[in-house]
């Protein structure tokens, strides 16, 4: 399994939203992503702030991609 690199929460949102999901709505500093037929992720977005190791690590299992399929959804 490849290092997740160091990412914001905003750029944790365009690769979810590469992914098929869609932001739902924002409460406070946390984006609400949903997909139809598939659970919501919650993402913090704080400015100039980092997404934890194991948030995003849970967050890329419960929308049922591995690691390597949201690298690559990162790169664009």
């Amino acid at each position: 399994m490849p290092k997740l690199p160091r990412i914001t929460g905003r750029e944790a949102v365009d690769a979810f939203c590469r992914a098929g999901y869609t932001v739902d709505r924002v409460k406070g500093s946390h984006s609400i992503l949903k997909r139809p037929g598939s659970n919501r992720l919650t993402i913090p977005v704080h400015a100039g702030k980092t997404v934890g190791a194991g948030l995003l690590l849970s967050q890329i299992a419960a929308a049922g991609l591995t690691t390597d399929e949201f690298l690559a959804l990162l790169r664009g």
